[in-house]
C-alpha cells in the first residue's frame, strides 16, 4: 500500500502544481488513499521531496533529482511494476503489473532518458515513442540493467 501511495505521489505531483500537504492529502483521498496530514508528512519526508518555484511563480513539490543517477524510489518502482517488454520500430512497449502502468511511466519520464520523447501509460500498458529503432534498443538494454536482467 505504501508503495502504490508513493508512486501516486510522485504522479500527482509531475501532473498537478500541489503547493500545500493538505492540497497534496486531497488529491490522494480523490484516488482512494485513506491518509492523514501526519502520513502525507511523512511521505514527503520519506520520498525526499522538495518545493521549488513552478513556471507559473508558485511553490509545488517537486522530486529532487541528482543529474547523472537515478532515484532509487524510480528503480524501485520500475522493478515492483515491471512485467515484460518488447518493441515495435520505435515504440518500446512496457507491460506493468495491473494498475501500476502510470507510475512506472512517471518513474521513467523522472530518469530522462534522452532516447524516450515521451510515454503513454493505460493501466497496465505503457507506449513509449524513442528518437529511433537503434536508441529503442539502448533504452531496453539500460532497462535490463536497471532491472538486474
Amino acid at each position: 500500500m505504501k508503495l502504490e501511495r508513493h508512486s501516486k505521489i510522485v504522479e500527482l505531483i509531475g501532473k498537478y502544481e500541489i503547493e500545500t500537504q493538505e492540497e497534496l492529502a486531497q488529491k490522494l483521498k480523490e484516488a482512494g488513499f485513506q491518509v492523514t496530514q501526519a502520513t502525507v508528512s511523512r511521505d514527503i519526508r520519506e520520498l525526499k521531496l522538495t518545493k521549488a518555484a513552478s513556471e507559473h511563480g508558485k511553490q509545488r513539490y517537486m522530486v529532487v533529482q541528482n543529474p547523472g543517477t537515478f532515484s532509487d524510489k524510480y528503480i524501485r518502482i520500475l522493478r515492483d511494476g515491471y512485467v515484460s517488454m518488447d518493441m515495435a520500430q520505435n515504440i518500446l512497449v512496457v507491460k506493468t503489473v495491473s494498475g501500476m502502468a502510470m507510475a512506472v511511466a512517471a518513474a521513467l519520464d523522472a530518469m530522462h532518458f534522452h532516447e524516450i520523447v515521451g510515454c503513454i501509460a493505460g493501466d497496465d500498458t505503457i507506449m513509449c515513442a524513442v528518437r529511433s529503432v537503434d536508441d529503442t534498443i539502448l533504452v531496453m538494454e539500460k532497462m535490463k540493467k536497471l532491472l538486474g536482467e
